[in-house]
């Protein structure tokens, strides 16, 4: 009888504070026999969870073959294999290509998603990036830089909506991020950098699109930052004129009904 397989399973980390790993993530991590974790971004603080004698790669030095040929070899000598990403996988996870990998040797995997670095900043800044008649919509992109952005998609367009947006992996770009910011929201428009959100190292930068690079230069934030924008930042100044309907006690819903006496 031929021993057990098991799926290498795609862990994301979250955002660097190692108890905002999930639960199921935290599980997977602490019965893994190899974790390949992604070192450059993933703090080793997230190793806490690991069994000690279990094979840790470093994949910052690691190019796609050799990650894969890492994963092949574990789950062919019946280890349980973790993938562990920053953040949630499916965002700039890169994990696509792994998996087309595992897909063509016919290797089973899972992935665990895990909590992305807007909505650890979000919590950070007590921040609601969907408001009722203020921003409904939450864009989440990167300007183009060596990996190439589909033109549709270029900051300029998804700027015009004037949505709350929250970019990644575009710090080093900051003068042309502020530029097309200037364009589309106005120079006075709050924004905000988030850099390691969650972290001990956390900084959090609120300023205007006007100030946006030079806080950066000001504070040398080179990586591991993400750029907000979003009317929903200056809303806890200005007030909230609109309320959400869910708990107004006018409004019906299948739960409740709604009480229109004054």
């Amino acid at each position: 009888m031929s021993e057990e397989r098991y799926p290498v399973i795609f862990v994301g980390a979250g955002p660097g504070d190692p108890d905002l790993i999930t639960l199921k993530g935290q599980r997977a991590v602490k019965e893994a026999d190899r974790i390949i974790y992604a070192g450059s971004l993933v703090p080793e603080a997230l190793l806490k969870w690991a069994n000690p004698e279990a094979e840790k790669f470093n994949s910052a030095s690691m190019d796609l073959k050799e990650i894969v040929d890492s994963m092949v070899e574990a789950f062919n000598e019946s280890k349980r294999v973790v993938r562990l990403h920053t953040g949630d996988p499916s965002l700039y996870g890169a994990i696509f290509e792994q998996m087309l990998e595992l897909d063509e040797r016919s290797i089973p995997y899972q992935v665990v998603p895990g909590v992305t670095a807007a909505f650890a900043a979000a919590a950070s800044m007590k921040l609601e990036y969907t408001l009722p008649e203020i921003t409904q919509t939450l864009i989440i992109t990167r300007i183009a830089g060596r990996t190439p952005v589909p033109e549709a998609e270029s900051l300029a367009s998804l700027a015009s909506h004037q949505a709350s947006m929250v970019i990644y992996l575009s710090i080093k770009q900051i003068d042309k991020v502020a530029a097309v910011l200037k364009t589309a929201y106005g120079e006075d428009a709050p924004c905000a950098v988030a850099y390691r959100a969650s972290q001990p190292e956390e900084k959090i930068i609120a300023t205007r699109i006007k100030d946006l690079a030079a806080r950066v230069r000001e504070e040398n934030i080179t990586h591991q930052a993400i750029i907000i924008v979003s009317k929903a930042l200056e809303t806890r100044k200005k007030g909230l004129k609109s309320k959400s309907k869910l708990y107004d006690k006018k409004f019906s819903h299948e739960f409740r009904k709604g009480n229109s006496e004054r």
